[in-house]
């Protein structure tokens, strides 16, 4: 069964905004001469990561609220500068947008069971709507 993770976008406002920063990352890393990848660096390692390799995505949390999803390829170990073990999430840079469900704040990451990971909206919806009309929007079955 497939199992996701859900993560806090901190000082992103729009998923535009988070868009533009993976693809200056990507950028950076290709001027650098560096293997072109997007990877997200956190403290902790899943123990479930064979479920979240069977397909999982990483959802991520945009001013208090689930907007977007990018699938997660790999989880690859690695170790910072003192020794600390971490885990670096290697995530397709494709940006899924999804129906906008409020959450509270949390730190870290967290397992998302495939049932309550918010559906993928049609690639026709504009990524700067603010989250609290597109909220009206899905509530009203407009989008």
């Amino acid at each position: 069964m497939t199992l996701h993770l859900i993560k806090l976008c901190v000082g992103v406002d729009s998923v535009t905004q988070l868009r533009d920063s993976i693809e200056s990352r990507l950028q950076d890393r290709r001027r650098r001469g560096v293997p072109v990848e997007q990877i997200h660096v956190t403290r902790m390692m899943p123990k479930r990561s064979d479920e979240i390799l069977q397909g999982g995505s990483l959802y991520w949390v945009i001013k208090g609220a689930v907007q977007a999803r990018q699938k997660i390829l790999e989880l690859r170990a690695l170790s910072d500068t003192d020794g600390l073990k971490r885990c670096g999430i290697v995530l397709e840079p494709v940006l899924h947008p999804v129906r906008p469900v409020a959450r509270k704040a949390f730190q870290g990451w967290r397992y998302l069971d495939a049932e309550s990971a918010p559906a993928d909206l049609s690639q026709h919806i504009d990524d700067d709507v603010p989250p609290e009309l597109m909220a009206q929007l899905v509530s009203l079955g407009l989008v």
